[in-house]
């Protein structure tokens, strides 16, 4: 079955040659992406097609607002202000460091 099933894709690959179908596909000579050795592809993919849509990870939503708010606290004198700021990015640590971790433990 594993036979049959791999010469009908590259009868499939070969017919899509000839018909010109694979010529001229964005990315052609480039290398391929590098990619985490235990990704798993089904995770990849739901990925990909977030980030096409434009959606972020909670993760890198949150790393933005630290970044961000890491910028504000060095440009601030006030001191009571920059208390405040302190724990603001305490608070973005903390939610931004959860999220790593789940992210992780959901790879495995």
């Amino acid at each position: 079955m594993r036979r049959s099933f791999k010469n009908l894709l590259e009868r499939q690959i070969k017919k899509a040659e000839a018909e010109g179908q694979l010529s001229n596909l964005e990315g052609a000579g480039s290398p391929l992406p590098q990619r985490h050795a235990l990704e798993d592809p089904a995770t990849a993919a739901g990925q990909r097609i977030m980030a096409q849509a434009g959606v972020l990870l909670r993760e890198f939503s949150l790393k933005y607002q630290l970044d961000k708010s890491r910028k504000v606290y060095q440009s601030c004198t006030d001191e009571t202000e920059r208390k405040q700021l302190m724990a603001k990015l305490a608070d973005l640590q903390m939610r931004y460091e959860m999220e790593r971790e789940a992210y992780r433990k959901f790879l495995g």
